[in-house]
């Protein structure tokens, strides 16, 4: 479905009419969310708990999480459900996903009163950024997180390196991975760094193009800049950290067994999601350290990670109850100690100002850099249809990673491809 000027004025409408009066007063009433797990860690015990303790001090309404497996497979499930008028109410869903959600005529906005409006300007505007479409809200930071490089504080020792600084720059980066490694007769028994590719290719290559000074779609997510410079700059110093320098592994990383790799030792250096902050720490027999990613013409990161999205099909008391679901679990308390249980970022200022986050960063100074590295986020690249125009991109990115074809190559195709795929989203 193409999104229209006319479409969009006609959902507002719509949610003025069915979000207002179910936001002034929750009815005695069953709610359903659909949830993604999706990093490692104790994730679904933490939502199980999340849901018990709202159900404990809001006795007239029942919270069921559905643990419905990867993201691409929640929202799979998610509007499969919805279309067939059987839930979600509510669900947390890739923050990139909005456009596909609109177009689709599937959630409704969160800002429909002042009150809400000075509830959604609590956040951080990074975090909000993606979910801000045509000057209305869609959706609310919850899960959210951003790309930081995690290192093995022993093995910078033993490679002469200061084990309490991270690489600043892309040079840095790449020579410390190099010192890193550790090549023998049996093969290599640790790479100095890896970035996972299987799973989130492009949110890893957007770190690189953001630090290259690009930016890899428009605002309004019907345009992209794959043949912008900064991309094949990006993509080629990823493909050197193993061509040239010897350090990162050849072809393609997997993304859930990275972490596991640095836990036991076999990657000095890895890229990855706050979202694992927790399960590293949780498993980790060494001490480790926690930078913002290198900078190249500038710092930069990705925001990443899930937000709450109001399903339209739920029922005006459903609506109600799912808001106060979705406000009491983005509190700053419950903000702040859904943060210490996951590693994932507190969402707004006022979170890092209770006492519970306090605690937790004078404990463990690691937790802020991910909050500190806000400063020079991004948000996640997002387009209209788009999981096809990031799966076109992640092939693309995956044959030029494996060697099969040239960086100018896959690039170009992904440019064309996605050209092709977003021509109905663009006006004349």
């Amino acid at each position: 479905m193409k999104i229209t000027r006319r479409s969009l004025l006609a959902a507002s409408a719509a949610s003025a009419t069915l979000a207002m009066p179910a936001i002034a007063r929750a009815e005695a009433t069953s709610i359903e969310f659909y949830f993604p797990v999706a990093v490692g860690g104790p994730i679904t015990k933490v939502v199980d708990g999340l849901a018990a303790d709202f159900m404990k001090e809001n006795p007239d309404i029942t919270v069921k999480p559905v643990y419905a497996g990867s993201y691409n497979d929640t929202i799979t499930k998610a509007v499969t459900a919805s279309k067939a008028g059987q839930g979600p109410q509510m669900a947390v869903l890739l923050s990139t996903d909005v456009f596909s959600l609109i177009d689709d005529d599937l959630i409704l906005p969160f800002d429909n009163s002042a009150d809400d409006k000075k509830w959604l300007s609590s956040f951080y505007p990074a975090f909000m950024a993606n979910g801000e479409i045509n000057g209305r809200s869609w959706g609310v930071p919850f899960q959210r997180s951003t790309i930081v490089l995690y290192y093995n504080k022993d093995a910078f020792k033993e490679a002469g390196l200061d084990p309490e600084k991270g690489p600043a720059t892309w040079e840095e980066h790449a020579a410390f991975a190099a010192k890193l490694t550790k090549h023998d007769a049996q093969g290599t028994s640790r790479w100095g760094v890896q970035i996972p590719a299987a799973g989130f290719t492009y949110w890893l290559l957007q770190a690189m193009v953001s630090e290259a000074g690009g930016t890899m779609a428009s605002d309004s997510g019907t345009k992209v800049h794959f043949d912008d410079p900064a991309m094949a700059a990006a993509l080629q110093y990823w493909i050197d950290l193993n061509t040239v320098h010897h350090a990162h592994p050849a072809g393609i990383v997997d993304w859930g067994t990275t972490p596991r790799d640095f836990i036991e030792g076999r990657a000095a250096m890895i890229w990855h999601t706050t979202g694992n902050l927790t399960n590293i720490r949780s498993n980790a027999k060494f001490p480790f350290g926690v930078a913002m990613l290198p900078a190249h013409k500038r710092r930069g990161s990705p925001t990443g990670g899930g937000n709450f999205y109001l399903f339209k099909s739920a029922s005006p008391a459903q609506q109600a109850a799912s808001l106060r679901f979705i406000k009491w679990a983005t509190s700053p308390q419950k903000a702040a100690e859904w943060g210490v249980a996951t590693g994932y970022v507190a969402t707004s200022p006022a979170a890092w100002q209770t006492q519970t986050m306090k605690d937790y960063v004078a404990g463990f100074p690691a937790a802020a850099v991910a909050r500190d590295q806000l400063e020079f986020a991004v948000p996640e690249f997002s387009t209209h249809d788009n999981q096809r125009v990031t799966q076109l991109l992640d092939d693309e990115l995956n044959a030029a990673l494996l060697g099969k074809k040239t960086v100018a190559e896959a690039l170009k195709t992904a440019q064309s491809g996605a050209v092709r795929l977003l021509r109905p989203y663009q006006k004349g």
